[in-house]
């Protein structure tokens, strides 16, 4: 398995992917991203095992998606069953890409509460909210920091593995490696998508809001409202869309040259 070596501005080019993809089929590839989340928050609803179960289904419904995606780039229409696709490919060795996470997880978080005293697992975890006091201490900030640092190479190992997995056929192990591999080969390309992700997630929406909001002063519920809606319906299928490109360009069009 090689990967192509990507410009760093074919990053901006992958969120731009996702969306041509969006428009293609707007309502179905939303409507299959909100089933997503409605099933991974009924998973995690469950009491006691509900969140270990929803971070061992992530690679599962993570080649859901991409299915989902490929669909709609080769122009066949979405069913509704396509979001349970993933369990039909390599399930076996999805579940092991998903308990590796939820392994690789739970490090990061122990390390984290040694250093916070367990605030950022309280707030992750058990979905409490600690006093201002704790949020706003030395120690959670270094938590925090500590946390993004080590969860890097651990996304990195499993942006593309449950595709290269499921659509490939490798071993856990492999697709991790690969994965991995090709991340760090274009870790320009990804740092120009992460930076395209802030602009067009973040940046341009508040900045939006905001201009709104001081056109429209009574408006300013109604935006709180809306930006949501819109983030689920066009942004988030986009984002998920864009997984599928950044594949597609890093090593789909090495097997199409092949």
């Amino acid at each position: 398995m090689k990967a192509r070596n990507l410009p760093a501005g074919q990053g901006w080019r992958w969120l731009s992917g996702g969306f041509g993809l969006f428009r293609k089929n707007r309502l179905t590839l939303s409507l299959t991203v909100l089933s997503y989340w409605m099933l991974m928050a009924a998973i995690n609803s469950l009491p006691v095992i509900g969140q270990i179960v929803a971070t061992l289904l992530i690679p599962v419904f993570s080649v859901s998606l991409m299915n989902a995606c490929r669909q709609v780039e080769q122009g066949s229409p979405l069913q509704p069953q396509v979001i349970f696709s993933g369990f039909r490919q390599n399930l076996r060795t999805l579940l092991v890409l998903g308990g590796a996470y939820t392994v690789a997880s739970a490090c990061i978080l122990g390390i984290a509460s040694i250093i916070d005293g367990g605030v950022l697992f309280q707030i992750i975890v058990m979905g409490d909210r600690p006093d201002e006091n704790a949020l706003s201490s030395g120690a959670f900030v270094m938590a925090v920091q500590t946390a993004l640092l080590l969860f890097i190479p651990v996304m990195m190992a499993y942006w593309f593995a449950p595709v290269l997995a499921a659509w490939h056929g490798l071993s856990a192990g492999k697709s991790l490696f690969f994965s991995l591999v090709a991340c760090a080969q274009n870790w320009r390309a990804f740092l120009a998508y992460a930076m395209a992700v802030a602009v067009f997630g973040a940046l341009l929406p508040g900045l939006m809001v905001g201009l709104l909001v001081s056109a429209i002063p009574h408006g300013s519920e109604l935006f709180s409202v809306l930006l949501p809606i819109l983030i689920v319906l066009i942004f988030m299928p986009t984002l998920y869309a864009s997984f599928y490109a950044s594949y597609r360009d890093v090593f789909v069009a090495i097997d199409e040259d092949a």
